[in-house]
């Protein structure tokens, strides 16, 4: 499901009433709780937080003049998905989540390596997502990344 937007206003904007309200919620939970140095923005046609350029100038290695990439959230034709990076790139993060998850909500998790689908609105456990954005610092991210990527 490709939207074409500027920014995550008029992404939301373009969607159906009920994934609008889900996305707003998902923003300010996550917009709340990420640390300083994530700015929100648009990367590879998602709403997200990315670290901007001023604090990263090299940029996503695949793409660099677009600035690294750490969290999306998206509204898939079936879902509504949120990709956190760091969860894929740090162990202890991705155990902590899916330890946590179970209080969170009885519905099985559905995940990928970095992905969290959410088929029904209501099941999505704002709270912890925005727990989740608060557990990794930019400049974790940046040495994380750094040390995955760089050579």
């Amino acid at each position: 499901m490709k939207i074409e937007a500027s920014n995550m206003d008029n992404y939301i904007s373009k969607l159906p009433e009920d994934r609008q309200e889900a996305m707003n919620k998902l923003r300010s939970a996550i917009g709340s709780k990420i640390p300083k140095g994530f700015e929100e923005g648009m990367s590879y046609g998602m709403p997200g937080w990315v670290i901007p350029h001023s604090l990263y100038p090299s940029g996503y290695h695949c793409k660099p003049e677009e600035p690294l990439p750490f969290l999306s959230i998206a509204s898939q034709k079936n879902f509504i998905a949120v990709y956190h990076m760091g969860i894929y790139a740090e162990p202890k993060l991705l155990k902590w989540f899916t330890e946590e998850f179970p209080k969170h909500s009885n519905k099985k998790l559905d995940m990928g390596k970095s992905c969290m689908r959410f088929k029904k609105m209501e099941d999505i456990p704002f709270d912890l997502m925005g727990e989740l954005a608060s557990k990794m610092t930019a400049e974790e991210w940046i040495n994380k990344y750094e040390s995955a990527f760089k050579k």
